[in-house]
């Protein structure tokens, strides 16, 4: 079976970050792969260290024909049976050909970008749903949910983070960005004195994220990190983890901190909302709720057994839907049936 992936993606966002884990899982699993990616050396690298042969491309505007003569090239030289395309950019300016198109979403996407698919995969239940109710058929849409890296690291120094020892220390992780409501974190830590924050990301909202902070008198309890490659070191370091957003279409998080048997606090958007069972594997808090948020922070810090028999219910349903064995045996069937009927 032969797969092209395209991606023209950001340098950092979840379905960048996943398309990097799926790729080499199904190379792994004995699928030969062609990538055609954004230019993104880092992202190449990850791509050639898995034996996936990268092709970087600019991926501009409507001005940009080599992008197009590249990609229609790559596929012409490959032959795929399938080609998977990520997000609007290069699932539009995927050419039309002898293979089963297959747009990959991971958010509630205009239609318009995917009518020339065959087939489309979302991560969620929900875009399922999205897609059907917009006119899709329903025979074409699969759900098909993400997998993060469970495997354990050491946790990393609070000592070169200026943070004690001893004191709780909550974490959060995305885009700096509205959506993601880490300006209500910020809020709640009013209401959490001894505790530490850590956010790791960058974004639009770095700026005025920080002025916040430091206008709410919690800027010297509160880390800002930037963008980190080692997330399971973080989430061995933290005492829960925190999912403010706003919107949140899946909640990749979640499932990290599910992977490392971390406690989940949530905001209740869509993705989180659906993936949490309030009080067996995470607790649910109502959106934009700086009192609530801060009031679940200080019961799980309060009460230690709480947070371990959460974070086990965490790691159960990872283990039952989220692990790399059992998502990439799911793409692997669906390739197999989509390539049988083509």
């Amino acid at each position: 079976m032969r797969i092209l992936q395209a991606m023209a993606g950001a340098d950092h966002g979840g379905a960048e970050a996943f398309f990097t884990r799926l790729v080499p899982a199904l190379g792994r699993a004995g699928i030969e792969q062609r990538a055609v990616i954004r230019e993104n050396p880092e992202r190449a690298s990850i791509l050639e260290a898995a034996d996936v042969k990268p092709i970087q491309l600019r991926f501009g505007g409507p001005l940009d024909v080599k992008t197009r003569w590249r990609f229609r090239r790559a596929i012409r030289e490959f032959r795929p049976q399938i080609v998977m395309t990520w997000m609007n950019r290069a699932t539009t300016l995927c050419p039309p050909g002898d293979f089963v198109h297959v747009g990959r979403l991971g958010g509630y996407y205009d239609l318009k970008y995917y009518r020339a698919c065959n087939q489309l995969v979302a991560n969620t239940e929900d875009i399922v749903g999205h897609l059907i109710e917009n006119g899709f058929p329903a025979d074409r849409v699969h759900y098909m949910p993400n997998f993060v890296d469970d495997t354990p690291s050491p946790p990393v120094s609070r000592r070169t983070l200026f943070t004690p020892e001893s004191t709780p220390l909550l974490l959060g992780l995305g885009r700096l960005h509205k959506n993601k409501a880490f300006d209500v974190l910020i809020e709640a830590m009013r209401r959490l004195p001894d505790v530490y924050l850590w956010l790791a990301g960058d974004g639009p909202e770095r700026e005025s994220l920080e002025t916040l902070a430091e206008r709410k008198g919690v800027k010297p309890r509160v880390r800002f990190l930037g963008w980190r490659n080692d997330v399971p070191a973080l989430l061995a370091t933290c005492d829960a983890f925190i999912c403010p957003s706003r919107h949140e279409p899946l909640g990749n998080v979640v499932l990290e901190a599910w992977a490392q048997r971390v406690p989940v606090i949530a905001a209740d958007s869509r993705g989180p909302g659906a993936l949490i069972d309030n009080e067996q594997n995470g607790l649910l808090i109502p959106v934009d709720n700086s009192i609530e948020l801060a009031r679940a922070a200080m019961k799980l810090i309060r009460d230690p057994i709480l947070a371990q028999r959460l974070g086990a219910g965490g790691r159960e349903a990872y283990e039952a839907n989220y692990t790399e064995t059992k998502v990439v045996a799911r793409y692997r069937t669906f390739f197999e049936e989509v390539t049988e009927r083509h």
